[in-house]
């Protein structure tokens, strides 16, 4: 819409952050997204990613599964999963959930599903 006469190029359509990040930082995203843990927090390292976080701990001491977990902060590989809003839950490179802090139940429901 030329509203503003402000005109939307494909670089900005086709990039989750507005057309800030380069190309390739898009690669290199998604080249790392695969890459490291089979559980992993996506977040910044707030309190509710650290609940989350610690809430998986719980679940899988309890489960007696021994699987590591990983924490990521980049916003390049967070935005890679297409998760928007903070904190996620990947569990074997699938978003399982998003925005939201589960309880250890909860996480235990979706690993028992996934895993």
């Amino acid at each position: 819409m030329s509203l503003f006469k402000k005109k939307e190029t494909a670089d900005e359509q086709a990039c989750c952050c507005g057309g800030k990040c380069t190309p390739e930082d898009m690669e290199k995203a998604e080249a790392t997204k695969g890459d490291g843990a089979r559980i992993k927090i996506l977040g910044s390292g707030c309190a509710k990613c650290q609940a989350l976080e610690a809430a998986t701990k719980d679940a899988l001491t309890e489960m007696e599964k021994d699987v590591s977990i990983d924490h990521v902060t980049d916003f390049a590989q967070i935005a890679a999963y297409g998760v928007m809003t903070t904190p996620a839950l990947v569990i074997d490179e699938k978003v399982v959930s998003y925005g939201k802090v589960l309880k250890k139940d909860e996480v235990k429901k979706i690993l028992d599903k996934v895993l």
